[in-house]
């Protein structure tokens, strides 16, 4: 495994959560509300079908009215809908996607590891980091970017956290509030 655009998956300067919602409760909604307030400096662009807004932002009905390529995507939406999203997001420039979307070959079936193929498949040709499926999201303190659906924002420290347990994610993000604890960011 490269580096190669892992910048733009931890060092983003516009992000797209594909999935935004204002349904209270949601993943989309709690996606928004977690990018929304976490301090992000460059634009955050909601995308949901029926357009109107999302957390008082311009939502937009797809990728391709997007005004700008976002560096991240953020993805929750429905399995079948994620391959050919990354085909799109990848075609248009966008070079690392965080996909929070449960369906794919964690469960062992036929139908998700097939979706989870065609996945990687439309990442291939543009060089398109993954993080997920089936995933808590990335959170990166010292940067404002919490593309989670966590419902803790750890504080900015000085150690990294990765883990592939969704078990062990909520445990660690919970010890990172506590004062003294923390999570740093790339340099």
């Amino acid at each position: 495994m490269t580096v190669r655009n892992l910048d733009h998956l931890f060092r983003p300067k516009s992000v797209a959560l594909i999935g935004a919602s204002h349904q209270a409760r949601s993943v989309g909604a709690v996606l928004a509300h977690n990018l929304f307030q976490g301090g992000f400096a460059g634009p955050i662009m909601p995308v949901n079908p029926h357009g109107g807004a999302v957390g008082s932002v311009l939502a937009y009905p797809d990728v391709a009215a997007l005004p700008a390529v976002p560096e991240l995507a953020v993805i929750a939406t429905p399995p079948p809908s994620v391959p050919p999203l990354i085909a799109e997001l990848g075609a248009r420039g966008c070079r690392a996607a965080v996909v929070i979307t449960a369906g794919f070959s964690e469960g062992d079936s036929a139908a998700g590891r097939a979706l989870s193929a065609a996945m990687l498949e439309a990442a291939r040709p543009h060089l398109l980091r993954i993080v997920g499926p089936n995933c808590l999201g990335i959170m990166v303190p010292g940067r404002g970017l919490n593309a989670s659906f966590a419902h803790v924002a750890p504080l900015c420290g000085s150690i990294a956290f990765l883990t592939q347990s969704g078990g062990g994610g909520p445990k660690g993000l919970t010890r990172a509030t506590a004062p003294g604890n923390g999570i740093i960011h790339p340099v």
